[in-house]
This record gives structure tokens, sequence and C-alpha cells, in this order.
């Protein structure tokens, strides 16, 4: 799914109203009726109290209250002493036949005044919002958040900027968020969850020209997106078709995730895994993952040097539990001098990179990056927001012709040719120690099949993503441990595939 951005969110809907025909009134309708049925549906006869702007947001809002009017509504109009949008006015206009109260908001005084009902809906400001609110905009805000009702947010909680970082501004602390036809970048953002928690896509008939036309950057993957890179296993293949792929991990006291980062190679469909291991690490892995093949280090507790010839394994993942050690640092260092493929670099194999910046050069290109944010900071910097640190993880990634994958809720996958996927599985069960270890499985499994860094970046995202949900509904989000998205990893590809 593309994301737009403001702007190309008000050319949609404009070119909507030209080349459907309709109307622009008639495509507010649309919005509010949308907006209606699911208020209708999740909160049924509950009186509802709407704040209203004096935009188009607003108009929205004020349609919305006529067509709940079969139940108590109260509407606040927010003055700025303009007489609003032409579709505010006739909207305005049509509700003053229907039995709603009508109230305006013109100054601090009138703050005093208000009576809120169980149901909050806010239709005050939208995603065309500029400027932080200030004033009466402001401690209304702040008297909405403090009412204790459940609140309902129209297109963007009011107050959140739809393409940029919001920090510090007054907002409307949404208990739901309906917003329209594609998700808005400001409501994947981490630091804007306090505010946009259960996001709801209402589809309101946009005209899917432009959203065929229009070119984007920012993407949300869907179903679509991985059945288009999924590949399907050929009837006819062997160990050999499917690769096989080598990780260096673990160090003394740090063996499992060396053994769950091998284990979700295995459960990547790679036809071979080999892991190399510091010596006290043999007897643990080959007992626990006898599918594995253990390449044995000459130190006891960490990771120095590789012997075998590195050419024979189609993807190398490297960092799981690995250790930070001047030694192990000198092995990275040979490791991307020896070979030439694509690398997945994780966790101490990414501390050791920020410890020494320069090894940075020497990464194969095409390599992916899978930090989590403390770890992008030590590679790349502080950044202001997460706005900004979307911007440099592009940046960094077109720079080094690499993928980063910076984790979080709505995992960003940067890529070298300036194009960014937001992941849409996982949930917060995922927070367990050993989840990215499985992640670098995943994906080096993925590289070994022969995937594009950028392919299996997205899929294996995706299917580790997709993964932790089904774990979740099986164990909860509590309950759930890293093993279990790696035991969850085959239905994740049994839904991804369609079988």
């Amino acid at each position: 799914m593309k994301i737009f951005n403001a702007a190309q969110i008000r050319r949609w809907d404009q070119y909507t109203i030209e080349h459907e025909p309709v109307l622009s009134i008639d495509l507010m309708e649309r919005a509010a009726a949308a907006c209606a049925n699911w208020i209708d549906q999740h909160f049924p006869n509950e009186a509802v109290t709407i704040f209203c702007g004096k935009g188009n947001n607003g108009g929205d809002g004020l349609a919305i209250a006529r067509l709940l009017s079969q139940r108590p509504v109260t509407v606040y109009i927010l003055e700025f002493g303009h007489k609003g949008t032409d579709d505010f006015q006739t909207n305005l206009s049509r509700l003053h036949q229907f039995p709603a109260g009508i109230r305006f908001i013109q100054v601090e005084e009138s703050l005093a005044s208000l009576t809120f009902s169980s149901i909050v809906i806010d239709a005050l400001f939208g995603s065309g919002l500029n400027r932080a609110l200030e004033g009466v905009s402001a401690n209304l805000v702040d008297q909405i958040n403090r009412s204790g009702a459940k609140i309902i947010s129209i297109d963007l909680p009011s107050g959140l900027f739809a393409d940029r970082s919001s920090s510090g501004n007054p907002i409307i602390r949404a208990d739901h968020t309906l917003s329209f036809q594609t998700d808005k970048l400001a409501l994947l953002a981490a630091e804007n969850a306090p505010w946009s928690a259960n996001v709801h896509i209402l589809d309101i008939g946009l005209h899917q020209d432009f959203y065929d036309q229009e070119q984007t950057d920012s993407w949300l993957t869907d179903k679509s997106i991985i059945h288009d890179i999924f590949k399907r296993r050929n009837d006819f293949g062997h160990k050999g078709t499917y690769g096989h792929a080598l990780m260096i991990a673990g160090s003394f006291g740090k063996i499992g995730a060396a053994v769950l980062s091998a284990s979700a190679c295995l459960r990547s469909g790679a036809g071979l895994v080999t892991c190399h291991l510091p010596r006290c690490g043999y007897e643990i892995m080959q007992t626990s993952l006898p599918e594995v093949m253990v390449s044995v280090d000459v130190n006891h507790s960490i990771n120095t040097a590789i012997e075998t010839e590195l050419d024979i394994y189609k993807a190398i993942g490297i960092g799981p539990g690995l250790g930070t050690a001047s030694e192990t640092r000198t092995l990275l260092a040979e490791v991307f001098e020896r070979y030439s493929l694509p690398i997945v670099l994780d966790a101490d194999a990414l501390n050791s990179i920020a410890k020494d910046p320069d090894m940075l050069s020497l990464v194969p290109h095409g390599s992916i990056l899978t930090p989590h944010p403390k770890e992008f900071q030590r590679l790349f910097g502080d950044t202001a927001n997460e706005f900004d640190r979307y911007q440099l993880a592009s940046a960094k990634a077109k720079e080094l012709g690499m993928v980063i994958i910076l984790k979080g809720h709505h995992t960003l996958i940067a890529l070298p040719d300036g194009r960014r996927f937001f992941n849409s599985t996982g949930n917060s069960g995922m927070a367990t120690g050993g989840s990215g270890d499985v992640l670098t499985g995943l994906l080096t499994g993925l590289l070994a099949q022969g995937y594009s860094s950028a392919h299996a970046s997205i899929l294996g995202v995706y299917l580790h993503g997709l993964a932790g949900d089904l774990a979740a509904a099986e164990f909860s989000k509590e309950g759930m441990i890293a093993g279990d998205i790696i035991s969850c990893i085959g239905n994740a590809f049994l839904q991804t595939g369609d079988r």
C-alpha cells in the first residue's frame, strides 16, 4: 500500500472530484458516512459530543453529527473569526434541520461551560494542519484529553502533523483514529503512539487511477506486495537449490542467541545451515539443532577466526550473541575483506562497527544492517526525532548501497534506491530477548535462497512479524518468547503463500 503525504492526499481528493466526477460536498458525505457507520457498529446508541473546527475536518464532524442525530448529539464549533469552508457551511446549514445541540467556542471563558458525553468525536483539525496549536485551541485539546471520555479522532488526532514530528505540540489523545483510504506516516511513527492508538483506515472510494499513477517513496507492506515477492519452491529442488547459509554467532554465556538465529535460518527454507561458534558452544548447538553443521573456533569463549573458505556460502549472517572483543572485531574485518556477497549484520556486529566506524566501508555492497534505535544511534549519530531518523536511515542506505532495517513496531526498511517500506505485522509481545536473533537468521536464510537484499528484507521482516502475531495469538503477548516466533514461521509461510 502506498503512503501519501498530506499534499498528495489533497490532490487525490481533487482528482476524485474532477474525474469521477463527484461534488466535494458529496465526497465529504462519503467520508462522514464511513465514520458514522463505524461509530454505530462499535458504540451504538451512546450519546456523542463532537468538536469541530471550521475547515473540512470540521465539515466531516458536522456531517457525522447529522448522520448520528438519532442519538443524543452535542456539537461544539471552535470559532476563528471566519466563515469556514464552503462545505463546512453547507453541512452546518443541513445540521440545523436536525435535533442536535450546536454551541460555539469563541473565547477562553467558553471552555468553562463545556460538557462531555461518554463518546467525544474530534473533528477540529485534520491532516492539513501546518503549525502547532496555541491559545484557545491548545487549551481545548487539553480539556478534551482530561475529560475521561472515549475519544475518536477523524482523519488525524487534532494537533498531529501528517508528515513531520509533532513533538512537544498539544495533541488530542485519541482512543481510536478513523483515517481515510491509506495510512499516513504520522500514524506509523512510534513517537506518536500516545496520541494515535487503534488506527482504522476507512475506504471512501477515492479514485483508483490517482493511486495507480501517483509516485511515492513510502509504502506499507501488505499481502499484495509480499505475494509478489514470495517464491514458491521448485518441486525438483534439492539442498543446493536453496543455498548454504553461514551464521557467525555466539560467545560464552550467549550461545542461545546462536541457537535461535540458526534455528530461524533453518525455518526460512535454507538448504544447508552452518554455524561458526566458539568452542564452548559446540555441544550446545549439536544437541539443540542436529540439522545444523558446526564450525568451531580455535577460541573457547569468543569467535576469532574462520579457516574454511567463505565462497561456499550463499549468505552470511553475523552478530547474535557475538560480543565485541578486539579479536572478534578483527574477524569481522577479515570476513568483510574475504566475502563479496551481501551479509546480514545485527547486534554485536553493528556494535563492533560503531566502535570502529572505518569498518563500515569494508562491508559488501547490498548488505543488510538491522539496528534497533539505540544501535542506529551508535552507528550514525543522534537525531532530534523519529522522522529525522527515518530521513537519516534513507540517506545512509543510499550512501552505503545497503539496506537498513530500523527495527520497531512498524519496522522501517530503507532501500538504497530511496524507497521506504514500513512493516504492517508484529506486536509488542516480540519485545523479548532473542527476537532480533530470529530475524537475523530468517533474513540470512532468505538471502541464501536467492532473494535480493531488498526482497529478503521486506519479506523477512513481514514473516517475522506475522510469526510473532501467530505466536501472540497462541501464547499471549506477555507469555510468548523468541522460540515461539520460530515455531510459528512455518504457519507464516503458509499464510503468505496462500496455500
